[in-house]
């Protein structure tokens, strides 16, 4: 065979061979140019409370850290595991999986994808790639219910949660420790209604706890917290916004046990983005001001002067570490 029709079979054969799949094992996926951020939330970010506030972070990264950003809403454990998978799978620069229900997912797909950074908010589970902010919202829910302590009138406060979880837990036992630091004969009743959507289900669960006497309620059920909220007001008893500062949602929020997500989540992102993300737990309470307890200024004037003034000196005692607040081990 000549030189010439040599060259002229290679030419042939040099396109299908292209079209050919590599012998050779495939390496990860190549991650595309520039800073990607995702989020997982169990909710609707339609909630004013605490999935709201993390799409407002994940708003701020692309604002601030000019990062090409993705949300999606999961449900189900098995969705939180294939949606982190889809994410670092197309190259995404850091995950957040938004509530403690998330970190178990993370952790299986954290080792499988080590250029990928996991941050879920709430948890204690934590690697070279995946870590949580820790938020210690319990000592701003405590400040609730030293306030409804003392301003009880009937010495009874309620609390309604939407899925039952550690972290949801540990918020209401530090309001029932501040109900009992504002009086000691004071009873604490938690209801969980099964979902942090069902407004009408959480307002059924309010309605309940008023006629058992109740008068004030706080609440961690995300977007059914419209339904404590609508049972507060129609009832004419005081109310506590949760996760964000949810004053201004109904007449009956006398304040709110705030956490600044958008400002974390920047933080967290930040680190990952300059290279200094170390994999360690980062911790957030009331004298990072990342947590604050938020009164209704159009309410202050209906609460008695020396709860407020109680309220901050408890604060600073808080900040100081002289004071320390009870938090579920989780």
């Amino acid at each position: 065979m000549t030189t010439r029709r040599l060259v002229l079979l290679a030419l042939l054969a040099a396109p299908v061979l292209a079209l050919l799949p590599s012998c050779r094992k495939e390496a990860a996926p190549r991650a595309p140019a520039g800073f990607r951020v995702a989020l997982l939330t169990p909710g609707p970010v339609s909630d004013a409370g605490w999935n709201a506030g993390a799409f407002e972070g994940l708003k701020a990264i692309e604002k601030e850290l000019g990062a090409k950003v993705s949300h999606v809403q999961v449900k189900t454990p098995s969705e939180f595991e294939e949606q982190f998978r889809a994410y670092a799978t197309d190259g995404t620069s850091l995950c957040f999986g938004h509530g403690f229900e998330f970190q178990d997912a993370a952790a299986r797909v954290a080792k499988d994808f080590p250029g990928t950074v996991f941050v879920t908010t709430s948890g204690s589970r934590a690697s070279r790639n995946q870590a949580p902010l820790v938020f210690e919202l319990e000592q701003a829910t405590y400040l609730c219910g030293l306030v409804a302590g003392r301003m009880s009138k009937t010495a009874k406060a309620g609390m309604v949660g939407g899925v039952e979880l550690p972290s949801i837990r540990s918020t209401f036992l530090a309001f029932e420790a501040g109900l009992k630091a504002g009086n000691p004969g004071a009873k604490a009743t938690t209801v969980f209604t099964g979902s942090f959507e069902d407004v009408a289900g959480a307002k059924a669960a309010a309605l309940a706890l008023v006629d058992e006497g109740n008068d004030f309620l706080f609440h961690n059920a995300n977007a059914a917290a419209l339904g404590v909220f609508n049972a507060a007001t129609e009832r004419g008893i005081w109310a506590f916004g949760s996760n964000k500062d949810q004053n201004a949602l109904a007449p009956s929020v006398l304040a709110s046990a705030v956490i600044d997500l958008p400002r974390a989540f920047v933080e967290a992102a930040r680190t990952v983005k300059e290279g200094r993300f170390d994999g360690q737990p980062i911790r957030y309470g009331l004298k990072s001001g990342v947590i604050s307890f938020v009164w209704n200024p159009a309410l202050l004037g209906r609460v008695p002067a020396p709860v407020v003034d109680e309220v901050e000196r408890t604060k600073e005692r808080i900040v100081s570490g002289e004071l320390v607040v009870p938090r579920g081990n989780f």
